[in-house]
């Protein structure tokens, strides 16, 4: 899990990404079966699409009391498994190319959904961590629906469930908790990242300090356990009858002061209908293809960004990222710590970098990006929620270059998963 969720601390009416929101909680908004889940803003809602490999998604404030920037919502319909009667339609959720999985809020969910089991018999229980937080919750099983797309017994992940109040030192000693709506700054998340499942053979997700813990659990206590692939959270698109092999999301530019909202495309499979073809002439980046998920600096799904000369090994495309996350001294940061961790230059900065795919030595893609002060952007358009030049610095990481949701802006964007053949080639790549 890679996505970097930061936010503004301390101010009232905008939250940057979903994480910690700062004014309040979110009201949860679902529906009966069948039903439209209403929903406070747009919610990925809005739009109109006949294919049915497309669905609409929407950048937007989120649930109520969330207030977010540059979050990309769509909507999801889950079912009892095998029922066509107990379902529920829920939006907001949050579109990530930086984890994989679906996961949904706890306080969210009304349906009752079977809680999977861990080998050992007690209830699998994961926990999900992100950048800058974890989310703890059972893995439970339900039939999904996005768009004209369908799954069954999907496992997810339900995030926040009372069940398992006693989070493990290991999971809780990450970072802080995003397990309700206003901390989440969403109702959920769809992770439509490169690769099949949300951890991998690797160590079978146990190794301590791996980015994903699974753990049997009873009503008190848990203990790690590993988890074979098969048991795991998968992408859902891998479980897709033909629409199968990556994503496409389609958004268009944004002007430098900012957007209200965002309306755009998630397009489901790669060369599979005639509405996603890979085409001619775009830039294709193939990525480190081994889901290695201890260590960031090898971490699968990367590629190198070449940054003021120096290249950034462990860069990666994150549509969960709210901002342009990377190291550099010359930018002024913001001094509010209501802006903390964002970048406040006094004048926007146009600046560029290459982007080469994992094991290539030349070519590559010349990308030009601008960086603003997020203090003016925020402060002089607070109604808006979809910035092209939102960027701020990546911790203690100086080998990463976060490429999030301004990326995106005018862009289609390709996520192609590892063993799945497109015309372009075999996933993992981006391409765009």
């Amino acid at each position: 899990m890679m996505t970097l969720r930061r936010v503004l601390n301390g101010a009232c009416g905008v939250v940057l990404g979903f994480a910690l929101a700062s004014c309040g909680g979110g009201s949860p908004v679902s529906s009966p079966a069948g039903g439209s889940s209403g929903g406070s803003g747009s919610g990925g809602g809005s739009g109109t699409t006949t294919a049915a490999n497309v669905v609409p998604v929407t950048v937007d404030a989120g649930p109520t009391g969330v207030n977010a920037v540059n979050t990309l919502y769509t909507t999801v319909t889950v079912c009892v498994p095998g029922s066509t009667t107990e379902c529920q339609t829920i939006d907001n959720i949050q579109v990530d190319t930086g984890s994989e999985g679906l996961r949904i809020l706890a306080s969210v969910l009304t349906l009752s959904l079977p809680v999977a089991s861990a080998s050992d018999g007690g209830a699998l229980v994961e926990c999900t961590q992100f950048v800058d937080g974890y989310s703890w919750g059972p893995v439970a099983t339900a039939d999904m629906k996005v768009g004209g797309e369908s799954a069954s017994a999907v496992p997810l992940q339900v995030i926040g469930s009372s069940s398992y109040p006693n989070v493990p030192l290991g999971c809780s000693s990450t970072g802080t908790a995003e397990d309700t709506v206003a901390s989440f700054g969403a109702n959920g998340i769809l992770g439509i990242g490169v690769f099949a499942k949300d951890c991998g053979a690797t160590a079978d997700c146990v190794t301590t300090g791996d980015a994903g813990f699974y753990y049997s659990c009873s009503a008190t206590t848990c203990h790690s356990i590993g988890v074979a692939t098969s048991a795991q959270v998968p992408n859902p698109v891998t479980l897709f009858a033909t629409d199968n092999n990556g994503t496409i999301i389609e958004l268009p530019s944004v002007a430098a002061a900012g957007a209200a909202t965002v309306s755009g495309s998630l397009i489901f499979g790669i060369d599979t209908e005639t509405n996603n073809a890979s085409g001619t002439g775009r830039t294709v980046l193939a990525l480190n293809p081994n889901q290695d998920i201890s260590t960031l600096t090898e971490q699968g799904g990367t590629f190198t960004t070449v940054y003021n000369g120096t290249p950034l090994t462990a860069s990666f495309i994150d549509s969960g990222s709210n901002g342009l996350f990377f190291n550099d001294t010359r930018i002024a940061e913001c001094t509010s710590t209501d802006f903390s961790g964002f970048d406040c230059p006094p004048s926007t900065l146009s600046l560029s970098a290459t982007l080469t795919g994992y094991g290539e030595t030349s070519g590559g893609a010349s990308i030009n990006f601008s960086i603003g002060n997020a203090q003016t952007l925020l402060d002089a358009e607070s109604t808006y929620t979809a910035f092209g030049s939102l960027g701020g610095g990546y911790g203690s990481s100086d080998s990463t270059f976060d490429w999030g949701l301004p990326f995106f802006y005018g862009r289609n964007v390709y996520s192609a998963i590892q063993g799945y053949s497109t015309s372009a080639g075999a996933g993992p790549y981006f391409a765009f």
